[in-house]
């Protein structure tokens, strides 16, 4: 399977689905939540998905009301002017990397194999993880680290990793396990690595600004009632999340009226939700998930 969909019945729910209605699944993969958004959509109803992965092109859904645009969702706004579309009537998207991304070695997104540092959600990207392993500076380094793998243990890791490659460059995923595990200890070595791995495919992708471009979109294009349907994975997506859902914004407070109102896009739909135990047996990435969900003002 190329990726099994997380909170498939609860995150569709919670777009509240009008029969003829717009939506949009950002996060395409391999179409497990489109297809659940169209079974319940009526024959003047229309989907609208996004997937920067090329290989995700292979799981287009043969339906007149559906569309498939082979663009990052940091083009969201664009994409749906191009197509007549100015406003819809909900949007939802899964963050994580799907199944497929992690099982296809080659794409070095997993710890459990060895690949060349590449990282790249799309195949069009220009960075790589060669390339911020091998030639960003110790502050550089720290920074991604500390801000996107959430490490205490940032410094040390960089410099670990900057000794090294002195006496040669850092090829592959394994080159890199190789440098840090010996310091890493050993009842957290895997969940460490997987914070690095995070760090570097956040840095290699962009994944937070163009997070934040999205989020930002969506205000503008789900009108009035419509539906927000979103599933993070880290504290640095859900973070995010929460805060346009509850202030509007990413930094700060919410703006206030004249009469002291405060003055938000949206209004939360019921708390977090998360994965049933049922769920996590049968699918254990899903056990990290995070699904908020929003109704536009």
């Amino acid at each position: 399977m190329y990726h099994n969909p997380v909170l498939l019945q609860e995150s569709v729910n919670g777009l509240s689905i009008k029969e003829n209605g717009i939506y949009v699944d950002a996060t395409f993969g391999g179409g497990g939540h489109s297809k659940e958004i169209l079974k319940r959509l009526g024959p003047k109803g229309k989907l609208f998905a996004f997937d920067q992965d090329e290989d995700a092109l292979a799981n287009a859904i043969d339906d007149p009301r559906f569309t498939l645009i082979q663009e990052n969702f940091r083009y969201l706004r664009q994409f749906l002017k191009f197509y007549g579309i100015l406003e819809v009537d909900g949007v939802l998207a899964d963050f994580g990397v799907s199944s497929h991304q992690f099982d296809k070695a080659e794409r070095g997104f997993s710890t459990r194999f060895n690949a060349d540092l590449v990282m790249r959600m799309s195949r069009k990207g220009q960075l790589s993880a060669f390339e911020i392993v091998n030639s960003y500076d110790l502050e550089s380094l720290v920074r991604v680290f500390k801000d996107y793998g959430e490490l205490r243990s940032a410094y040390p890791m960089a410099n670990a990793i900057i000794a090294a490659r002195d006496k040669g460059p850092i090829r592959t995923t394994e080159d890199l396990k190789g440098i840090l595990e010996p310091r890493l200890p050993k009842m957290k070595t895997n969940k460490i690595l997987a914070q690095v791995y995070q760090a570097i495919r956040i840095e290699v992708n962009d994944e937070i600004q163009v997070l934040k471009s999205f989020l930002e979109q969506t205000v503008a294009v789900i009108k009035s009632k419509g539906r927000l349907s979103l599933i993070s994975y880290h504290s640095l997506e859900d973070r995010l999340v929460k805060r346009l859902i509850r202030a509007g914004k990413f930094e700060g407070e919410a703006e206030k009226d004249f009469y002291g109102n405060v003055a938000v896009p949206f209004k939360k739909v019921g708390g977090r939700i998360v994965p049933s135990a049922e769920e996590i047996a049968v699918n254990n990435r899903s056990r990290s998930a995070k699904l908020r969900i929003a109704v536009k003002l």
